[in-house]
């Protein structure tokens, strides 16, 4: 079978984290001290949770020096002691050590089906499992499981991976209320930013970006509409990849917008979140896309990865547009600055844009994801017991006062039930024009500057968990690459304080392959992860 430019990208990232000795590109982070770090150690058999990658994992298996099995429960000892800080985890599978056991199996054979096989994965809760439920955080879906895996899930299983569970996440994927708090479900309550318990974790992939911030995991799904990955991976100081629309399926995901909605991988760094996207990745996947078709034989244009570019001559020659985005700050521009400082000492090229159309942009994209919301909501809850459609799921949110606990509004459900439908002109013409604009907006600026990449900064500083008041959450950066389909990938890029902060690039359409390959000589200069210390509060409260 001849390899996609995905897989032949993931096969060199694998290869010179390899070729570069036993550590990975966090091992000489900054970890907790002892006083601060939380019990259930991240070490396994001189394996660091906290900064092993999977092809280190992989040749010790290949070696015999670790199962899966003992990898596995490594990971549910570290949920069951750790995730009570963070409330991260909503379920773990009770078929996971039975998993990994037939991974083990298969290893000893000599029949590993690739680089995930025996990695433990937890999928955010709105990715269908017909063995767990799937209850995109509310109570009206937590029944009866699904009748089948999401596509996404089976081409794990098929590969191997062990699913470890399910993460909470921003109830309907912060889509219910006009001004909702971020991380919290009716089914699991808040999840907690690991950097600092009092501090938000972005949404709607709060529970993965979490989860992997406090090494519960070696990887994790998110998805994303419009910021739900690349946010959450910003905001608790990890990677998160939100790829071309098409590359990965939708089928079996609870929509928002089957315009927007893809799911993606998360992970500490970038070679993970590379080979969780080589596994997970298919362009034959989103349903009568249109731009999805006949890319099968060319996952992500842009050739093949020099190990080299894991090094920091990786980033000699490259033109990386910086979108500054002041509104997010004085502090954060000061880490854009330093990011900035870096990459052109290690030969890049970094010039300032302002990529354009983004006040037409935000005036557009709200009402047409109302209009595809109620399609796409009614179609999904047609495959699941409860709800049937909008309709229902809006009286059963009025009469279960568990839906209320945080925050009662439901006002974008009203809003979508009353939007005109996706057969109207006005609709048409609203989303062929967000279309045409984001996607100007990304490629007339990479063809002005002869750019790499764009990069912004994926998100402020955490703001403080409040249900009164709602998510501070005006972010930018992620709409171009969101209403576009194009790819965005989030890379750890410093701190303010004790939180995190990254750096978002964004390219072209199917350039997923080449801006993975950036991101990971961008981690290796800016080498900005580092361990959360679980702190209860630091400072004044974000207003």
């Amino acid at each position: 079978m001849r390899k996609t430019r995905v897989g032949v990208l993931t096969a060199a990232l694998a290869a010179g984290s390899l070729l570069a000795g036993t550590t990975g590109p966090n091992a000489t982070a900054a970890v907790p001290d002892a006083e601060n770090r939380p019990t259930g150690s991240s070490a396994l058999k001189g394996i660091d949770l906290d900064t092993v990658t999977i092809p280190e994992l992989q040749a010790r298996m290949h070696k015999g020096s670790l199962t899966s099995s003992a990898l596995t429960r490594a990971y549910l000892r570290r949920i069951q002691t750790v995730d009570p800080k963070i409330n991260a985890v909503l379920r773990t599978s009770p078929t996971a050590l039975r998993q990994a056991a037939a991974s083990d199996a298969r290893h000893r054979r000599g029949e590993a089906r690739g680089p995930l096989d025996g990695i433990p994965v937890l999928l955010k809760d709105n990715v269908d499992t017909r063995d767990m439920p799937t209850t995109a955080g509310s109570l009206a879906l937590a029944g009866e499981p699904p009748a089948k895996d999401a596509v996404l899930v089976t081409r794990l299983k098929r590969a191997g991976a062990v699913i470890l569970g399910k993460t909470n996440l921003s109830e309907w994927a912060n889509f219910r209320a006009a001004k909702p708090t971020s991380g919290w479900s009716a089914v699991a309550g808040q999840t907690n930013n690991p950097f600092v318990l009092d501090r938000n974790p972005c949404g709607s992939s709060s529970g993965s970006g979490a989860a992997l911030a406090a090494s519960l995991s070696q990887v994790a799904i998110g998805t994303e509409t419009d910021g739900s990955i690349v946010c959450p991976a910003g905001m608790n100081g990890v990677v998160g990849h939100k790829p071309s629309l098409g590359l990965v399926s939708g089928t079996g995901v609870v929509p928002i917008s089957s315009e927007q909605d893809t799911a993606g991988p998360m992970a500490r760094n970038v070679i993970d979140t590379a080979l969780t996207l080589s596994v997970i990745g298919d362009d034959s996947g989103r349903p009568g896309g249109d731009r999805a078709k006949g890319r099968a034989e060319h996952l992500a244009p842009g050739g093949p990865l020099d190990p080299q570019q894991l090094r920091e001559g990786g980033l000699r020659g490259k033109r990386i547009g910086l979108w500054r985005l002041p509104s997010l700050g004085p502090d954060v521009d000061a880490v854009m600055t330093r990011t900035a400082q870096k990459l052109r000492g290690a030969g890049a090229e970094v010039v300032e844009v302002t990529p354009p159309y983004q006040a037409r942009l935000a005036e557009l994209e709200f009402p047409a994801l109302l209009s595809e919301f109620h399609r796409d909501i009614d179609a999904y809850l047609g495959t699941r017991k409860g709800p049937r459609d909008l309709a229902e799921l809006i009286e059963f949110n009025r009469t279960h006062p568990q839906e209320q606990t945080c925050f009662a509004g439901q006002e974008l459900f009203e809003q979508a039930l009353a939007a005109p439908p996706t057969t109207d002109p006005k609709y048409r013409a609203m989303r062929a024009e967000l279309a045409d604009l984001s996607r100007r907006s990304i490629d007339e600026t990479m063809a002005a500057h002869d750019l790499d990449a764009i990069a912004s900064p994926t998100n402020p500083p955490a703001w403080t968990t409040d249900c009164a008041r709602g998510d501070n959450d005006v972010i930018p950066s992620s709409t171009p690459a969101a209403v576009s389909g194009y790819p965005s990938l989030s890379v750890p890029a410093g701190s303010v304080g004790e939180l995190p902060v990254g750096v978002l690039l964004m390219a072209g359409d199917h350039q997923d392959a080449a801006l993975l390959s950036l991101g990971a000589a961008v981690e290796q200069r800016l080498h900005a992860w580092r361990a959360p210390r679980y702190l209860p509060s630091v400072g004044p409260a974000t207003p």
